[in-house]
């Protein structure tokens, strides 16, 4: 009987000691699979965040282009209509008059050339009025 005792004592402790390696296994794979799906989540999470941020840069790109769109056609409007007046005759004269410094038939051109001292202290300094001429018409007699 101790013999049979024996071989079933040996037998318990063979199962024991399985039982334990197999446990120590599953801990071990489960420990695995939990890492995996840690570094799946975060790499879930960056993905998520850069994909928000690049949504968020394009919306704004998109709103500056918009807006860059409606500039440039507010502008090509307003070079078609310069362009129409530009190919009438009373914009190539005036042109001719204050460009050219040209003047009429009728017309007398006068220029008034000042200094840099005269100019700064005019009230009413433009830069762009500097280089118009004065144009006076003859009376006829």
């Amino acid at each position: 009987m101790k013999m049979k005792q024996k071989v079933n004592d040996s037998k318990k402790q063979k199962n024991i000691g399985n039982y334990i390696k197999n446990k120590k296994q599953k801990r071990v794979y489960y420990s695995f699979l939990t890492f995996v799906l840690v570094v799946c989540i975060i790499q879930m999470g960056i993905s998520a965040f850069l994909n928000i941020s690049k949504f968020i840069s394009n919306q704004a790109k998109i709103k500056t282009m918009k807006s860059f769109k409606l500039e440039v056609i507010s502008e090509n409007k307003k070079l078609k209509n310069k362009f129409k007046d530009f190919n009438s005759l009373k914009s190539m004269e005036a042109i001719a008059r204050n460009n050219l410094k040209m003047a009429g038939k009728d017309e007398v051109l006068v220029i008034i050339n000042q200094s840099q001292k005269q100019i700064e202290e005019d009230e009413n300094y433009n830069p762009k009025k500097q280089h118009k001429s004065l144009l006076k018409p003859r009376n006829k007699q």
